[in-house]
């Protein structure tokens, strides 16, 4: 996936209410930039750290930049945007790099299933077999190269553990993908001391046949693409 356009390096100010930004510019102009991430965002904002953004010519836009990319510890970049995982993972599935799910004639994306949710991909093979594929963005990194999802306790994600499991007990097959936006991340375990919650249901829902896959994503201010396989690491109690 190529950025449309040339990113634009800035530096990190603040990050506040959420979804808003202060970025300084290399003219020296401050500008309130667009944050496409509702999560903590844990240790991808670090003062001062080298970001990069896009700019919007679209007038209707009340923020005309959004904030892309972050340095992380000064030497690896992060994606904190968080609408891209899910077409990254769509791109590698359709050009095989997954090897894990290769093979499906049809794909799709956002299909309605479980309980007012929406499954991420939805793999359908020539015979009907299908394949449910539920994409999270891993950039929490903490101890040497170990990434860990989730970064804050989320509910919303053990209920899609659980709704994995039931695709699993009605015949079909399911797929947790942690798509790794980080590249300083080399294997992924659920975040046990964040959300004890969520390891535990992982663990359940694995027991059940849901599979579980980690890819790490290359990335620099031109492009990003899914490139390798990363172990995932079963948490321990």
């Amino acid at each position: 996936m190529k950025f449309p356009i040339p990113l634009i390096e800035g530096k990190l100010i603040k990050r506040y209410k959420r979804f808003l930004s202060d970025i300084e510019l290399a003219s020296g102009e401050v500008v309130v930039a667009h944050c496409p991430n509702t999560g903590s965002m844990k240790r991808c904002q670090q003062d001062n750290a080298r970001v990069w953004l896009s700019k919007s010519d679209n007038p209707k836009r009340k923020l005309a930049y959004t904030w892309e990319l972050v340095e992380v510890d000064d030497q690896y970049l992060a994606c904190i945007n968080t609408g891209y995982p899910n077409k990254l993972v769509g791109e590698a599935i359709a050009n095989g790099v997954v090897t894990e799910l290769v093979g499906y004639a049809e794909q799709k994306a956002e299909v309605k299933y479980g309980e007012k949710s929406r499954i991420d991909w939805l793999l359908t093979g020539s015979d009907g077999r299908k394949c449910y594929v539920e994409v999270k963005n891993v950039t929490l990194l903490e101890d040497d190269g170990f990434g860990y999802f989730p970064d804050a306790v989320t509910d919303r994600g053990r209920k899609h553990l659980y709704e994995l499991a039931k695709m699993v007990e009605e015949g079909h097959r399911a797929v947790m993908f942690f798509c790794v936006s980080h590249t300083g991340i080399n294997s992924v375990t659920p975040a046990v001391h964040i959300d004890k919650k969520y390891a535990q249901a992982f663990i359940e829902v694995v027991g059940k046949g849901v599979e579980v896959v980690a890819y790490q994503v290359a990335i620099d201010p031109q492009e990003m693409k899914v490139v390798r396989s990363v172990p995932v690491i079963m948490p321990e109690l």
